[in-house]
């Protein structure tokens, strides 16, 4: 089983989304997205790397060498070859045809709360600063965000599947080179997986409400 960061939008929570909670089973349609058109970029802790062949339909879709099927941007495969390899950020896309549905455990939910800083000085339009992300471990999303939360970073377990973040993991819980795929999760519960992805992260890590903000 394999580990993968997914960034559930608020947006498509609110819209369209059912609220959950980790160990929940979940089905998903996942799109691998260039991570600077979110929230500005900045997600190099949280980027997924996929390597494969591509089906090119409505929506192309990538079968990764390790497992994971995803569908990704027509512009991330203009002029490629059959076979691919991309780095992006994982989210779900509930708003358009084809992305196939990913069945998964949510093993670690934390909430991003996001920063906006002016365009130009005095301008009523903002855009996201990726330096002022903070990310805050919950035990569940929830169906509606609160002010400068921007959604929800999800660690998803897919069967059948191995991962980037799924050998950080072994790595660092000192499993040898040649452990199974999902070894690096048994008899891991999902508060003490959620402090071990944390230590991975250049993010800064949000207090929990009334205890302030600041880096980790």
């Amino acid at each position: 089983m394999g580990l993968w960061h997914v960034f559930y939008e608020d947006w498509q929570m609110e819209c369209c989304g059912s609220p959950f909670s980790v160990g929940d089973e979940v089905s998903w349609p996942l799109l691998l997205r260039d991570a600077d058109d979110v929230l500005g970029g900045g997600w190099y802790d949280q980027l997924t790397k996929v390597s494969g062949p591509v089906a090119v339909g409505a929506v192309p879709v990538l079968s990764d060498e390790n497992g994971l099927v995803v569908a990704v941007g027509a512009g991330e495969i203009e002029g490629a070859a059959e076979w691919v390899r991309l780095v992006g950020l994982l989210t779900v896309e509930t708003h358009s045809d084809g992305p196939p549905e990913v069945r998964g455990r949510v093993r670690a939910v934390q909430l991003v709360s996001q920063g906006y800083a002016p365009l130009t000085p005095g301008s009523l339009t903002r855009e996201p600063v990726p330096g002022e992300r903070r990310l805050r471990s919950v035990e569940s999303c929830p169906k509606w965000f609160g002010d400068r939360e921007a959604g929800a970073m999800v660690t998803l377990e897919v069967p059948g599947t191995d991962s980037w973040l799924s050998y950080a993991v072994r790595e660092a819980s000192g499993l040898p080179e040649d452990a199974p795929p999902g070894t690096e999760t048994e008899g891991i519960d999902g508060v003490s997986l959620a402090a071990l992805l944390e230590t991975f992260s250049t993010v800064r890590r949000a207090s929990a409400p009334g205890r302030g903000r600041g880096p980790r």
